[in-house]
């Protein structure tokens, strides 16, 4: 089995949203349900804009998963843009036959727009906007889910909520030590993707003001995964680093400014004795056995798994698109205008973090396979069992 490997395409606008995973070992059990109660929760969310009212996002399994289960070939998986419906004119592949499709010569602020210009060398912004576009994330959702599935064959579990929108933070304090102290139920039913009612109702009134000024916010999501046994990841060469990878991963999604694992930027202000985490030993299933009281390190040391949940957050910036747009220049004339407008949300930050909890679940599966390898789900589990009776029988770790 070699390494897990994703390719993505498709454009905004364009005919559909593409991904194929390979690496996936045969045997594991994925359904059409499976990635689609993925794909429906990153629609989510208050405050989100009239694009959400158009799609559906339904996946279609074209190759690599036979009567539920993974086949061990690459899995090819599409979902189709709704929309596209209203602009086969301006998104076709053919030269267009009467007149030109309309150019976008505006950049916005803080977007790709200007960047992917001066990169690509084109005349028209929407050459760069349609790929640069938060829809892209569409695919990550569809190889997330492909992801979770492996690592639910070694009982791992990955969940995200947010922690703050538009300068509302939740006030419901988790104990990083214990997923449930989170009520994982109540942020599946949030429009916020939150587990705080007053907070929720507070974000509302500042995304309702946010829409009638014109404006768009930002905010912060935390992804948890727990059930992973330590010592996954490396430390030997910098790409082995799992925290680098997690952060890197869960920095590429756009809007996406800043990514930090457990404590992250708040260590920084903090003494020695108040960041790191007391190695203390508890009688678990009767034996003893190593474990953390905390989990200010967010459940990674050293580049690797030590056990405890992994908690990577990351901070979204506001939405590029305004209703009121900034001051930009004409690209065509070089003339001072208004930026670029474009359908857009006010906020997406609980979209914002099912994609960080699908990245995040990528780059576990990665690591784990690295690690434990296995052309099948059953060499896969067999290989995870006996390094986790390993660790049991020195005392280092136990599931719990």
């Amino acid at each position: 089995m070699g390494e897990l490997r994703l390719l993505t395409a498709g454009e905004s606008h364009g005919p559909a949203e593409v991904c194929v995973v390979a690496g996936v070992p045969a045997g594991i059990e994925l359904l059409t349900s499976d990635i689609d109660t993925d794909l429906t929760r990153r629609r989510r969310g208050y405050g989100r804009g009239g694009r959400m009212r158009i799609e559906r996002d339904r996946v279609r399994i074209l190759s690599g998963i036979r009567y539920g289960r993974t086949l061990g070939s690459p899995i090819a998986l599409v979902v189709d843009n709704a929309d596209f419906d209203n602009w086969r004119g301006a998104m076709q592949s053919e030269p267009p036959s009467e007149r030109a499709a309309i150019s976008v010569t505006v950049p916005r602020p803080g977007h790709a727009d200007l960047a992917g210009l001066s990169k690509t060398g084109t005349d028209d912004i929407r050459n760069v906007l349609e790929r640069s576009s938060a829809r892209e994330t569409v695919a990550r959702v569809a190889a997330g889910a492909v992801a979770k599935a492996v690592l639910r064959v070694v009982g791992v579990t990955v969940r995200a909520r947010v922690t703050a929108v538009g300068g509302v933070t939740v006030c419901s304090v988790a104990d990083h030590t214990l997923p449930e102290s989170v009520d994982w139920d109540a942020v599946e039913s949030s429009e916020f993707g939150c587990d705080d009612g007053a907070a929720e109702e507070k974000m509302r009134v500042v995304v309702d003001s946010a829409r009638a000024a014109g404006e768009s916010l930002g905010g912060v999501f935390e992804v948890w995964a727990w059930g992973l046994c330590p010592g996954v990841g490396g430390y030997a060469s910098p790409a082995d680093r799992l925290d680098g990878r997690l952060m890197g991963a869960v920095g590429s999604i756009p809007a996406i400014k800043g990514v930090e694992v457990g404590r992250g930027f708040l260590a920084a202000h903090e003494r020695g004795s108040l960041v790191h985490d007391p190695i203390v030993v508890e009688t678990v299933a009767g034996r003893p056995t190593i474990t953390r009281p905390s989990n200010r390190a967010g459940g990674i040391e050293g580049g690797m798994t030590n056990g405890m949940p992994v908690i990577v957050r990351a901070a979204m910036k506001p939405i590029p698109t305004l209703m009121h747009p900034l001051p930009s220049v004409d690209l065509s004339t070089l003339q001072p205008t208004s930026a670029h407008r474009e359908r857009s949300d006010v906020e997406a930050v609980a979209a914002a973090a099912v994609v960080g909890e699908a990245m995040v679940a990528w780059e576990l599966a990665r690591a784990v396979l690295e690690k434990f390898g296995g052309d099948s789900a059953v060499q896969l589990r067999t290989s995870y069992a006996a390094y986790v009776d390993s660790l049991a029988s020195r005392g280092l770790w136990r599931p719990s």
